[in-house]
């Protein structure tokens, strides 16, 4: 066997036993390539996508149900507070106590220190979430969230929120999370603006205002997050859901509501009780007749 000329050549021989033509598969690869943004054929990207699920409720897509629960006033249980030894247990506690969203917190231990699940976890909980009729609302707490957003959906996630922070291909990844069949949720930090969501508003299901630092469940409801709100509201306009998250509970969500908020997530509040079906209850009793903007 001759020997590969050049330093590519050389490391080709040690990675894969074999000489590798480094022109050739450098042109193959600009053939290919595509220049970031510009779309394959919509027949060609979809066939690499799973098909639509349906769920025993209806047959409708994870855009459409997500569009359909938001609209409503709901409260999203966090499964980052569950106990995990009895996850599937607690989560089927609060779909009977009428939870129809449930939230799930990845982090990657990049965006945010700590480390917390994947998609086998999502996978692990669609089937009973679906058999209630509930939407597994997946919050990525990640960098570069548009490569796994749609592992996610393929798990069973009909709906993925992505940190506006995480990316600088913002209104790429609200896209590929819609092509892989979900809705599309955008957070903000306490720290960010509100006008980060303004080049998105119109293509999003969900604008997440954060009122604790993400990361960690059990921390104290930032207050001024109650003046961030109405300006969420006024830039994503009527066609989304504004939802809280972090410190929630039945003191705080009366306000967040009155602010304009209509997705209430709470991990502790709900899954750190001895009953997280009454703990549940109790927060969706303090929303109801809490006026709202």
């Amino acid at each position: 066997m001759p020997a590969p000329a050049g330093v590519l050549g050389r490391l080709c021989v040690f990675a894969h036993g074999a000489p590798c033509d480094i022109a050739a598969d450098a042109a193959e690869y600009r053939a290919r390539r595509r220049p970031f943004g510009c779309r394959p054929p919509r027949g060609a990207r979809r066939a690499r996508l799973p098909p639509a699920r349906a769920d025993s409720v209806s047959d409708v897509s994870g855009i459409e149900k997500a569009r359909e629960l938001f609209a409503q006033v709901q409260v999203a249980p966090s499964i980052l507070s569950a106990d995990f030894g009895r996850l599937r247990e607690q989560v089927q506690e609060v779909l009977a106590a009428g939870a129809r969203i449930i939230h799930v917190d990845v982090m990657d231990g990049h965006f945010v220190p700590p480390i917390t699940v994947g998609p086998n976890v999502v996978a692990a909980l669609a089937d009973t979430v679906h058999d209630a009729g509930g939407l597994l609302e997946t919050h990525l707490m990640i960098e570069r969230p548009e490569r796994s957003a749609a592992e996610f959906v393929r798990a069973g996630a009909d709906s993925v929120t992505i940190h506006a922070e995480a990316t600088p291909h913002l209104a790429r990844a609200v896209d590929l999370i819609h092509e892989a069949g979900a809705g599309a949720g955008v957070a903000i930090n306490p720290g960010t603006p509100p006008g980060a969501l303004a080049e998105v508003g119109g293509e999003i299901e969900l604008a997440l205002c954060m009122t604790v630092n993400p990361g960690w469940g059990g921390q104290a409801f930032i207050a001024h997050s109650l003046d961030k709100l109405p300006r969420v509201r006024a830039i994503i306009g009527a066609g989304a859901a504004v939802e809280v998250d972090g410190g929630i509970d039945t003191a705080t969500a009366p306000g967040c509501r009155a602010a304009g908020a209509g997705v209430f997530v709470a991990g502790s509040a709900i899954f750190g009780e001895p009953d997280p079906a009454a703990a549940y209850a109790a927060i969706v009793a303090a929303l109801d007749g809490a006026p709202r903007l």
